[in-house]
């Protein structure tokens, strides 16, 4: 095989795995609406019902795999401690971050300063050996962000009594930010670990989910069927299929691209909520909307073109 070819191949191989781990920005579009649906479940608890439905699905896959495979089929799991900690970590102190974030400062501009993490995985894949930086990957990147800080400053106005936020509440939000963009990066970095183990680290985030509940929570069951659908939905797809197919992309696609792609989420998101009638299109959804595609299309275009 020619080295044109080879080239060829490899763009292609890239290209299918960015591809996939989009799948996981589409699927943490539907967080929000999902997350309003589940009635007054606490959040702790939330997280625990939530990754051990992602858990439960992925145990299934390693017993047909067993069954089919033999006895090494469990082989993934033994990965060195670094692995681990990167993985559980992520998961959970991610979402542990969040949940702070949210108790300690307006709930806006949480979610402003914790959706950093798409330009910071932008920033820091640059340390990545192999990896280079090129001016319209930053460019898209802030660009995306710009039309993210229109989308979800114009999503819903504070309330007049709400308390500003305190330093808890924004270090909070900065600390998830570098979570997730760290996580992502370092997930890479450590590429020949199967996907498979994911489904371990929701495991394992299920279980300290639970224990957080009960030091801090009062349990809260759903009270119908669509809640318990909802939680469901929750499990199966931006808390349990998104993280596979992210942990897939970040690792064999072109994780600059992927980062810039994020910002798409909460456009996703906050068109869905329109669709719903839970929010209303206005000229600031419009202008967020043209910033992020416009933004990702730049990123992205060493997927498209050739350089």
């Amino acid at each position: 095989m020619t080295d044109t070819a080879l080239s060829t191949d490899r763009q292609s191989a890239t290209r299918r795995a960015t591809l996939i781990g989009a799948i996981a920005v589409l699927l943490w579009a539907t967080l929000a609406l999902f997350t309003s649906s589940t009635g007054s479940v606490p959040p702790f608890q939330l997280m625990a019902m939530t990754f051990a439905i992602a858990f439960l699905f992925a145990a299934l896959k390693w017993l047909r795999d067993a069954l089919v495979l033999g006895r090494g089929a469990f082989a993934f799991l033994k990965q060195p401690w670094p692995v681990w900690a990167i993985g559980i970590g992520g998961l959970f102190l991610y979402h542990l971050f969040y949940f702070v974030a949210l108790d300690h400062a307006p709930a806006v501009e949480a979610s402003l300063i914790a959706y950093l993490w798409p330009l910071l995985i932008v920033l820091f894949s640059a340390l990545l050996p192999g990896e280079k930086l090129y001016w319209q990957h930053v460019a898209g990147a802030v660009i995306g962000m710009g039309g993210a800080i229109i989308l979800l400053s114009a999503r819903s106005a504070p309330a007049a009594d709400q308390p500003a936020g305190d330093l808890i509440g924004y270090g909070a939000a900065f600390a998830c930010a570098f979570t997730w963009s760290i996580y992502s990066v370092l997930s890479r970095r450590f590429g020949s670990a199967p996907t498979d183990l994911v489904g371990a680290f929701c495991g394992v985030t299920a279980l300290l989910g639970l224990i957080s509940h009960f030091l801090v929570e009062t349990t809260v069951w759903p009270e119908d069927s669509w809640q318990w659908l909802a939680i469901l939905a929750l499990g199966l797809g931006p808390v349990g299929a998104a993280f596979f197919v992210w942990d897939y992309g970040v690792k064999k696609g072109d994780i600059k691209a992927l980062g810039a792609i994020s910002y798409a989420s909460p456009l996703i998101s906050t068109l869905l909520l329109i669709a719903t009638g839970k929010a209303s299109a206005t000229l600031a959804v419009l202008l967020g909307c043209l910033a992020i595609v416009g933004g990702a299309v730049l990123a992205a275009r060493d997927l498209y073109m050739k350089r």
